[in-house]
């Protein structure tokens, strides 16, 4: 009798025993979201790049030029001396600027952003003026184009600049402290 037990209960062991099968998922997601949000944002830029280009034909008389970094800029006070010091890594640019919609509205005056601190790609800062500090010297003045997506993007300020808006700043580069170790 112990010899059938031992018999029958190796057959329900080996016979009990399988391999985990894995759960199917419910639903198969396809990439149809992002599709349409590729489609919107190409969009988007679209119609963002018809504003800017609208706005420099009503200003031909200013010399636009195109950033490597996707947004358009004028000088409207440009520094020619070659020994003046473009911002580094780590360097503290001290900056004022202001902020308007494409149809110039001001959305924030010079007076909320004066006298700023900022360290070169060591702080937040929106994309477009991130590079845009970039590019200028000590006593510059810039006026930038940003799309939506160089500026606040699809968030916004969570204040007064809504969803994707697109931006002109006029920047003053005030002073640049080089930091030593550069």
């Amino acid at each position: 009798m112990d010899k059938t037990l031992i018999i029958i209960g190796l057959l329900a062991i080996c016979f009990s025993c399988k391999t985990p099968e894995a759960r199917r998922p419910i639903s198969v997601k396809s990439g149809s979201f992002i599709d349409a949000s590729v489609e919107r944002n190409k969009k988007l830029y679209a119609k963002e790049q018809a504003w800017i280009e609208q706005l420099m034909a009503k200003n031909d008389s200013t010399n636009y030029i195109a950033s490597e970094s996707g947004f358009w800029y004028y000088y409207n006070t440009k520094i020619t001396e070659s020994d003046n010091y473009m911002p580094a890594f780590g360097d503290i640019v001290n900056y004022s600027y202001n902020l308007k919609d494409f149809n110039g509205n001001l959305i924030y005056p010079k007076e909320n952003f004066q006298n700023l601190e900022y360290a070169m790609d060591k702080q937040e800062l929106f994309t477009g003026l991130r590079e845009g500090l970039k590019l200028m010297k000590a006593g510059e003045t810039i006026t930038f184009l940003f799309p939506s997506q160089k500026a606040y993007g699809y968030y916004g300020d969570e204040n007064k600049i809504g969803t994707n808006v697109p931006l002109i700043a006029e920047v003053t580069v005030n002073s640049i402290t080089k930091v030593q170790d550069n």
